[in-house]
């Protein structure tokens, strides 16, 4: 106990700790000691106690993919009758919408389709910095420019120089589910490495492009391996600085191969994100995933070193067909950050804040604007593959 106390003193602090340290914290430590450490690394790093979140559009641009993760309930093989790909007019008229709606960025992602290289993503992002300028492209990951890059036969380097200059803002997260070896090749046998991954991250970062960094849990990798994929990520950012924040979230278990319930609970999940806190003394801002685990574990989560309460997504299509069906409206999510003793702000992508609500009375007053739960699936009515 005198260990685990030593550590989490250390880290509240600031220090540095080891993966073997935050193993320790993460697997032995109490829950409400744990907790308390992460929050005090919250008001050292972030300073008060703003909460904040961010309003964005998950556009998906085509379901089509030949990597066939099995934990996706997404993608449609090549061919199959339930595969399509969306226009570029329909690209910037779901854009339009989300700007009516007061959003300031947008995720463009899809899977990777046999035909999509380099090409095609110029392509998109210039027609959606033509018609909107001002908002930000916060979109792909490292596995869609591993993958365009094979399509076009171009270097990783040339790729993301071609569609950072097209109007790629921002790249993210978006691929690292397990990093480590054993996992990833259980959950993801046909996408690259974990290191690749990290290392095409890198790449991007020494361009000038920053990203987020997250990590799915519950699919059976162990204690350990969760911490390496937080020790993997620490361990680039140490070189570069370019991630913005860490966002972990949980496998969602409907219409997917690997099927059955999640296997991580909300303890789990809280403890991984103090632990996390105290790990990335060098990653500024930490995430928590209310439309994975609930508004209330969500909630939970501002008190164990989180933030950044995510976004209203006027749109999500890939985690809410494997059964996510957490939805909320900006006025119920403000109030969520509200009554957690919390003071929300709006942000934009780089975690500045736009508005900060200090009372009731300054909370923005639009029941547009909410999440949707899954509009594709719901069109489409897709069933298990």
């Amino acid at each position: 106990m005198a260990e685990i106390d030593d550590v989490l003193a250390r880290a509240a602090d600031g220090g540095r700790i080891s993966a073997e340290e935050a193993e320790l914290l993460y697997t032995e430590a109490p829950f409400h000691t744990l907790a308390e450490a992460a929050d005090i690394s919250r008001r050292r790093i972030i300073g008060d106690n703003i909460v904040t979140y961010i309003i964005d559009r998950n556009i998906n641009y085509t379901n089509v993919c030949v990597t066939a993760c099995k934990f996706c309930a997404f993608y449609r093989a090549p061919k199959h009758e339930e595969g399509w790909d969306h226009s570029m007019e329909e690209i910037l008229r779901r854009c339009g919408e989300a700007v009516e709606l007061g959003a300031t960025q947008v995720m463009l992602q899809g899977g990777h389709h046999p035909e999509f290289g380099v090409e095609y993503y110029e392509a998109l992002f210039s027609a959606v910095k033509r018609d909107y300028p001002d908002l930000v492209i916060h979109s792909i990951g490292p596995s869609e420019i591993a993958h365009m890059s094979k399509v076009s036969s171009v270097g990783i380097d040339e790729s993301i120089a071609r569609i950072k200059a097209a109007g790629l803002d921002s790249i993210a997260g978006a691929g690292a589910e397990m990093l480590p070896e054993r996992p990833r090749k259980a959950l993801a046998p046909l996408k690259e490495p974990g290191e690749v991954w990290l290392e095409i991250m890198e790449q991007a970062h020494n361009q000038g492009l920053e990203s987020t960094a997250t990590m799915m849990m519950g699919t059976g990798e162990t204690a350990h391996e969760r911490i390496e994929h937080l020790r993997m990520i620490r361990d680039v950012q140490d070189r570069t600085g370019g991630f913005r924040s860490f966002i972990p979230w949980t496998y969602q278990p409907e219409n997917n191969h690997l099927k059955g319930r999640t296997q991580a609970t909300a303890i789990e999940y809280l403890r991984l994100l103090s632990t996390a806190r105290l790990f990335f003394h060098n990653v500024k801002h930490l995430q928590s995933s209310w439309l994975t685990v609930g508004k209330a574990a969500g909630q939970l989560s501002l008190h164990m070193g989180v933030d950044d309460f995510g976004s209203i997504m006027l749109e999500e299509n890939v985690i809410s067909s494997a059964g996510a069906r957490n939805s909320s409206r900006l006025s119920e999510l403000i109030e969520l950050i509200r009554t957690a003793d919390r003071i929300p702000a709006q942000r934009d992508t780089l975690y500045e804040r736009m508005s900060i609500h200090w009372t009731p009375e300054d909370d923005p007053q639009d029941d547009r604007v909410r999440s949707h739960v899954s509009t594709i699936v719901k069109e489409l009515q897709i069933k298990p593959a």
